[in-house]
């Protein structure tokens, strides 16, 4: 039997299974995975997963009905771990070098053990080919099946320690980008203060993922030399993850005073915020929150150059709810047409690329609660004034 409490709604991950005519799912991504076992990532490999003549691949197997047939097959650099804290799956196995190796011992279990293999589910996008081939030849008469959908329905209402993981995460996104906003004088490149929010998010602990940014009238949107000068606007979006939760969100600053259009624009942008995410709770349409937000981003002056964004936040970003097919991703709008459910996250953003004044935007996260949304990172939402920790 299991050496702890499954970390999941095992029972929601049989029904979704049996929808998906599933027996045995087989989960190989290190974001799944981390979800499956409650929180484990291999520290070693999270960063790089080339190693020697393969790569590593962590193997979750999972039997519908029967969690106590449950194993995981790691890398035998991830003993240490395992030995500090043991997984709750019965079976657990930190002995392998790469990814053909772990996968034949999965496959070995599966078949030991008497689970039904007339539908086998994998990540099929987070398997390599050599891996993949060594699971269908062993089930040749069983074709594998795509596991992301019944995986993302799992990770798409979140336990209140993923909850927590995510405020932690986003809030401290936001103080980064306030210190580094009011450190810097005019004179700073955006490569400079890219590495300053790098810093600034990794002494709060978390992973700094990426930062997007935007000087003056520009709108390219990567770290380079260009200076952040006087007068000039500027855009912070970023990621940093918090245990594999991801924080993002956008802020927007600038080097002396905001003029009266710059003011307009960015309220605007406010109040398109706001108009997304009061619709969004238990029960309503995934759609409202684009209604109410498109309805009124079109009647913005601006609306010719804005666009807006819902799309889910966890684990992944931009995994369920999904609620538009027109978005950056493609997936369908799965979610628009179904109600919204309590512990869902939703990251909501608009966005002005005004082709005189710069790129505006404010990005925020948004958690489904019974009666409305809880916000995480509420701070800084206006023009945040530059160097005033500097002066």
């Amino acid at each position: 039997m299991p050496n702890a409490a499954i970390p999941f709604d095992a029972a929601r991950l049989d029904t979704l299974m049996d929808e998906a005519g599933m027996d045995v799912l087989i989960a190989t991504s290190k974001h799944n995975v981390q979800y499956l076992l409650g929180g484990h990532r291999a520290f070693f490999f999270d960063y790089m997963d080339a190693m020697g003549l393969s790569r590593y691949l962590p193997v979750m197997v999972y039997a519908k009905g029967a969690p106590d047939k449950a194993a995981y097959f790691g890398h035998r650099l991830e003993n240490f771990q395992r030995e500090n804290h043991p997984f709750w799956t019965p079976v657990q196995q930190c002995n392998s070098s790469g990814s053909i190796d772990t996968m034949q011992k999965a496959i070995e279990h599966i078949k030991k053990s008497g689970m039904k293999t007339a539908g086998i589910g994998a990540e099929l996008s987070f398997l390599p080919v050599d891996a993949g081939k060594t699971l269908q030849d062993a089930f040749s008469g069983t074709p594998v099946k795509e596991a992301l959908f019944v995986l993302e329905r799992m990770r798409s209402i979140k336990t209140p320690d993923e909850l927590a993981k995510l405020k932690i995460a986003s809030e401290a996104v936001i103080e980064s980008m306030k210190a580094v906003i009011a450190g810097h004088k005019p004179g700073a490149s955006k490569a400079d203060l890219t590495e300053a929010l790098r810093r600034e998010e990794t002494n709060r602990g978390l992973t700094f993922e990426y930062c997007l940014i935007t000087a003056g009238t520009s709108l390219n949107r990567a770290p380079s030399e260009q200076v952040w000068g006087e007068g000039d606007i500027l855009s912070l979006d970023s990621g940093g993850n918090y245990h594999g939760y991801i924080g993002d969100l956008c802020r927007m600053a600038i080097h002396g005073e905001p003029d009266s259009e710059l003011q307009d624009m960015l309220a605007d942008i406010e109040e398109i915020q706001r108009a997304s995410m009061k619709p969004i709770k238990a029960g309503a349409m995934g759609s409202e929150v684009y209604r109410v937000a498109e309805e009124r981003l079109a009647k913005s002056k601006y609306h010719n150059n804005m666009h807006f964004l819902g799309h889910g936040m966890g684990l992944v970003s931009h995994e369920a709810p999904r609620l538009t097919s027109t978005g950056p991703v493609p997936y369908d709008d799965y979610d628009a047409h179904r109600p919204l459910e309590a512990g869902m996250v939703i990251s909501v953003e608009t966005t002005l690329a005004h082709p005189k004044r710069g790129f505006i935007k404010l990005e925020d996260t948004a958690v489904v609660t019974a009666s409305g949304c809880d916000i995480y990172g509420e701070g800084a939402r206006g023009w945040n004034r530059g160097g005033t920790a500097a002066r």
